[in-house]
């Protein structure tokens, strides 16, 4: 089993970073998936807060993936499996979002997951990166939207 761990630090606070995670359509505006793919998706919640059980998929250059929302303890924790993946299975991943002494968020994305046979260590590589790039993605994004 393959792990990765990611942290980041934004000025906003844990509400303003909990819209931005529970509402897949603002994604491509601070992550590195390129867009939403709605045909894919499936129980998107139409005000903005996606419930547990919808399938999130996102577009990554040709590459669709997609996410289940599995839990979510609001301002807190956001929890997800792999729906579907060409590359990697058996993936599970936590956002822990925890307030700040100074008003802000610190976000912490951590997950496991298998990759497929040959993959493992290009996976190895690419995902803590990624994954922080999400992470910084998103704290910074949720910052601006705060000043």
């Amino acid at each position: 089993m393959l792990s990765y761990n990611a942290t980041a630090t934004s000025t906003a606070p844990p509400a303003v970073v909990w819209h931005l995670l529970v509402d897949a359509r603002t994604w491509p505006v601070w992550s590195t998936v390129d867009s939403l793919v709605v045909e894919r998706s499936s129980g998107l919640g139409a005000d903005g807060r996606d419930p547990v059980g919808a399938v999130r998929a996102f577009r990554s250059g040709r590459t669709v993936t997609g996410e289940r929302l599995t839990g979510l303890v609001e301002e807190e924790r956001l929890t997800y499996e792999d729906a579907f993946n060409s590359a990697i299975h058996d993936y599970r991943a936590t956002i822990d979002l925890a307030p700040t002494p100074d008003g802000g968020t610190t976000i912490h994305w951590h997950g496991t997951y298998k990759a497929r046979w040959g993959l493992g260590w290009l996976m190895k590589r690419v995902m803590p990166r990624v994954m922080q790039q999400m992470a910084d993605g998103l704290a910074s994004h949720a910052s601006t939207l705060t000043e």
